[in-house]
């Protein structure tokens, strides 16, 4: 017997949706009886639809050039923070000019995860990627960091890559880690120094000396729905509860296009729509379908701050039950985003991660299933770095123990800001400029800072890692004290 029903991927390079390439997918779905579209969090399109009609939607999308892959996903879409451009950021020559030039320039289609991304975002993720390019204050410069694949090692690569080279970097780095598996790829070895050296005795790329440190934007994730003005213009934010976007929808969404001469409309890694560039005087026309089709575009901002795996049915119930459990509580959520785990190895985005345990299930009863809760250091959803918070937690119990780090966040926030406030002398700004140097986990990266001891291991706050007892372990791998290296935040 045939497998029944199949999942087309349609990689989107950098989010970006010709209204052509739309309407070419919704006149495929409606070939094949096709009535629902999902998003995905790497910016990318998913059908799911009858084997037999595979062929035949397919060979639709074949003809018209449109890059998919059936229930396979070889080549991870390029994720770029181009849908932000004029809206959430602050660059002063990253355009979307630069975007498309970038884009325009890969032959050639990754195999590993790759991200282009304004700093001075908060909306599109730093380091969801394999190969993550970050915009530096000099024009057509950039940091380069790697997170080698299937592992929590990561690598800032010295100096600012030019941005003509990142097509050809790109595809040097990939084909180094892919034909060198035992030495870069799944291991918690790879060396990103032997990589650089690797990669620049192929070719002579064009470097910057970096003068300065990637400083990260404090995080605070936009509210992206609904009709925003920007300039004479208004933009369009659209989500969806259950991720879905229904194909007369879309097939609305196309006619207006035509009829507004919109060129493109955007997918995000909220896996959400924009529409850029809406006349003041045909808002009306948006208005209108956003009616016919019955779509709220008015979710509170904490339903809207969730990164789920894509297709994910169990992360979007816990999701759902934990945005009731929310909204219930009235609990104030604003400045954080929330990630949801319940496969390992998938690479989410998220100020606060609840990860599910794996074989730690003793029936088939999903009440016995636990989950670890994780924060990044400063709540800062861009931070690669995660500090454990609470641990075998069940899913009922959840909804309490993240209100109690929401009000940590709040807590740790307030002081924040009432510090900044102060007028303080040079000394203390010495002081508080200074890096902050803590233990770390060579293996997952966490991180024991005595400033909040490890309550998982019963280590009160103040206790130095010097002082910690001989068989301490990382409450996250279970690597004992001689895994962790001092290094600074």
């Amino acid at each position: 017997m045939g497998k029944p029903r199949c999942i087309v991927k349609i990689n989107l390079p950098g989010g970006i949706l010709s209204a052509g390439d739309l309407r070419i997918i919704v006149k495929a779905a409606e070939t094949v009886g096709v009535k629902e579209v999902q998003m995905g969090m790497r910016q990318q399109m998913y059908l799911t639809l009858p084997h037999g009609k595979v062929e035949m939607f397919t060979a639709i999308l074949s003809e018209s050039g449109m890059f998919h892959e059936i229930d396979f996903d070889e080549f991870p879409n390029i994720v770029s923070s181009y849908v932000a451009d004029e809206l959430f950021n602050h660059s002063n020559w990253l355009t979307e000019g630069v975007y498309a030039d970038i884009l325009d320039s890969f032959d050639f289609k990754p195999q590993l995860k790759l991200n282009i991304v304004d700093s001075s975002q908060t909306f599109v993720p730093f380091f969801t990627g394999n190969i993550n390019f970050i915009s530096s204050n000099i024009p057509n410069y950039w940091y380069l960091y790697i997170r080698f694949p299937k592992v929590s090692v990561n690598y800032k690569w010295e100096g600012l890559i030019y941005t003509d080279d990142i097509p050809l970097l790109t595809k040097t780095i990939e084909d180094i880690i892919l034909n060198n598996k035992p030495l870069f790829y799944d291991k918690t070895t790879a060396n990103g120094f032997l990589l650089q050296e690797k990669v620049e005795a192929t070719n002579a790329f064009i470097y910057q000396n970096q003068t300065e440190e990637l400083q990260f934007p404090d995080f605070s994730l936009p509210y992206y729905e609904g009709f925003n003005n920007y300039g004479k213009k208004v933009w369009l934010g659209i989500y969806r509860r259950d991720e879905v976007f229904s194909i007369s929808f879309l097939k609305d969404i196309c006619a207006i296009c035509l009829k507004t001469k919109i060129g493109r409309v955007y997918t995000t890694p909220w896996k959400s729509l924009i529409v850029k560039g809406i006349e003041r005087d045909d808002q009306k026309y948006w208005s209108y379908i956003l009616g016919k089709h019955q779509i709220n575009v008015r979710h509170a901002s904490n339903e809207l701050n969730w990164q789920v795996e894509d297709l994910s049915t169990e992360g979007l119930s816990i999701k759902k039950y934990l945005a009731r459990k929310f909204d219930s509580t009235d609990l104030k959520t604003h400045g954080l985003c929330f990630a949801i785990k319940t496969q390992p190895r998938t690479g989410l985005f998220g100020s606060v991660v609840i990860k599910k345990l794996h074989n730690y299930r003793k029936d088939n009863a999903k009440s016995t299933d636990r989950f670890d809760i994780l924060y990044t250091p400063n709540f800062n959803a861009n931070s690669k770095n995660y500090i454990a918070y609470k641990k075998r937690i069940v899913l009922t119990e959840l909804d309490t123990h993240l209100a109690e780090l929401c009000r940590l966040y709040y807590e740790e926030k307030g002081l924040n800001d009432e510090f900044n406030n102060e007028l303080i002398d040079d000394s203390k700004q010495e002081e508080t400029t200074a890096l902050k140097m803590v233990y770390q986990c060579k293996s997952c990266l966490s991180i024991y800072d005595e400033a909040y001891g490890d309550e998982l291991n019963n280590i009160t706050v103040g206790v130095s890692f010097e002082n910690l007892p001989p068989d301490y372990c990382c409450p996250i791998c279970e690597n004992g004290k001689v895994n962790f290296v001092l290094t600074n935040i």
